[in-house]
């Protein structure tokens, strides 16, 4: 069942690794740079990843989620819910106080899961989008300017 297939480190980004970093974020070189700095995890389906997230860490008491994206054809099973519950334990685990996403203001499917986990919108990036890619993206047929940023404060336990 896939939504019980194991969170693995990644040690090596493959080019399966690399499409489906590009689904969340169309940009090869802020991906390349986050990538540098931060701790990769995925879940494989017959040994091939269907999804994947970057952490990273902000300062020793913020962790942000740099990238998660799940293969389209492997959406809606609960494992990008999986991989936002594995980030909330890694950062109690390790001693954060905040763990942090950023998505597009036109991200609506994002912006409930995250808001459902107990995320709260603390920052608007206004052109982020339109300042930082070299081509407009589109979301929900929208011409996507904003980041939204989101912060769960997290209870060491």
């Amino acid at each position: 069942m896939i939504t019980q297939s194991k969170i693995n480190k990644v040690y090596k980004i493959t080019n399966d690794h690399w499409r489906l970093l590009l689904l969340a974020d169309p940009s090869k070189q802020l991906v390349h740079e986050y990538l540098q700095a931060g701790k990769t995890f995925d879940v494989k389906k017959d040994n091939q990843p269907i999804a994947i997230m970057v952490l990273k860490e902000i300062s020793r008491v913020k962790l942000e989620i740099k990238n998660i994206a799940v293969d389209p054809q492997f959406e809606n099973h609960g494992i990008a819910t999986r991989l936002l519950h594995f980030a909330i334990q890694y950062a109690k685990n390790h001693q954060y106080q905040q763990l942090q996403i950023g998505t597009g203001s036109t991200s609506f499917k994002q912006l409930y899961l995250y808001q459902k986990l107990g995320f709260r919108i603390t920052d608007i990036w206004q052109d982020f989008f339109i300042n930082n890619y070299d081509h407009p993206i589109y979301e929900n047929h929208l011409l996507l300017h904003d980041m939204l940023v989101l912060t769960m404060m997290v209870n060491i336990k």
